[in-house]
């Protein structure tokens, strides 16, 4: 299903949703070092398969010194995959605002925090990387302010803005992150990898407040390269993470995605699997009213009416100036090797790109 290791010639990037945050604070480090927790190694053997040299981990709980996800490279590197170099930065979900934004009249909730989360570093980002990570030159856009993000369109409820001024003092455009990371390329130059992890568009009451940041999240890579902040990135790029958005089904703006896959200065390589489609035709229920083709999806999320079905919603999509030597979802099909295994790791599959190297 996967082609062997990316070669001296080509790059391999790859993203996962993960799915691996826990409850609190400290406990992800703790199954990781203990070395028997089920779901940990699944992933890892998943992305041993895949072998990637630039992966960007999503629902990575983060922690200040960085120890889980130090600990988890030596996992995979205990399976063959050394990946040296790390960056991960405090998410905004669980972060306090002090503010009771759902309107509970309660305060400290997982629904008052900057994003939905119990704590603060919960559900974050994570990158590691065969190649040397810029980290003096990173940027990290999470700070931006929801009101001041290029082109903001603001939830509004009966006529009137929906979030209080003081709220929108506060609050920020992004959920979890948004990164700008550049790469050291072997033999000169560099890439950067735009890394991001949009809101679920569902659950934003009559306001749609979900839905309209998820659109402005996944909006947010289209300005930056428009030149709406400073410095975008020149030469070769990436987008990759999840948008939580399918361009075809499912809740959401739809048009959003749509338009950052039509950019003409990105490709979609349209990575795909067999096990996605084999897994839309088994399951059936809401995915057989499905208008996008089942072999692009990358979640497996329930299928009975109410329920999602199984969406496209994890991307990798290269500047257009990069050359696609291949792509794939790590779906397995029924009875492939590693199915049962990559199942068990998580809902989402992990998504990976092989790229041919500039010439220096």
């Amino acid at each position: 299903m996967v082609p062997g290791l990316a070669s001296a010639e080509t790059l391999r990037i790859a993203t996962y949703h993960t799915e691996v945050s826990r409850r609190g604070p400290g406990l992800l480090l703790r199954d990781i070092l203990r070395g028997d927790d089920a779901q940990i190694a699944a992933l890892a053997d998943v992305i041993a398969a895949v072998a990637p040299d630039i992966l960007l981990l999503l629902d990575f709980d983060y922690d200040y010194d960085g120890h889980a996800l130090a600990a988890f490279a030596g996992v995979l590197a205990a399976r063959g995959v050394d990946l040296p170099h790390a960056f991960a930065a405090m998410p905004n979900k669980g972060m306090a605002t002090g503010l009771d934004l759902d309107r509970d009249g309660r305060f400290g909730g997982a629904r008052d925090a900057q994003s939905f989360g119990s704590f603060a570093g919960q559900g974050g980002m994570a990158v590691l990387s065969r190649l040397p990570i810029l980290v003096d030159e990173a940027r990290d856009f999470s700070d931006i302010l929801w009101r001041d993000a290029p082109g903001a369109r603001l939830p509004v409820l009966d006529g009137a803005p929906f979030y209080p001024p003081e709220a929108l003092d506060i609050l920020r455009l992004s959920s979890v992150s948004h990164w700008d990371l550049p790469l050291q390329l072997p033999g000169g130059g560099r890439a950067h990898l735009l890394a991001f992890h949009a809101g679920t568009p569902a659950f934003g009451g009559r306001a749609d407040t979900n839905l309209h940041r998820n659109r402005d999240e996944v909006g947010f890579w289209r300005h930056y390269l428009d030149g709406a902040l400073p410095d975008p990135p020149a030469g070769h790029f990436f987008i990759a993470g999840s948008a939580n958005l399918d361009p075809h089904d499912g809740l959401g703006d739809r048009a959003a995605i749509a338009a950052l896959l039509a950019d003409p200065r990105l490709q979609d390589p349209a990575p795909r699997s067999e096990g996605a489609a084999a897994a839309s035709a088994m399951q059936g229920g809401v995915n057989a009213t499905q208008t996008g083709d089942p072999a692009f999806d990358t979640a497996d999320w329930g299928d009975d009416p109410g329920y999602p079905g199984n969406l496209r919603v994890d991307y990798i999509l290269p500047s257009a100036d990069w050359q696609v030597v291949g792509s794939g979802v790590f779906w397995p099909a029924p009875g492939a090797p590693l199915a049962e295994r990559a199942a068990s790791a998580s809902r989402h599959a992990l998504v990976w790109v092989d790229v041919a190297l500039p010439e220096m």
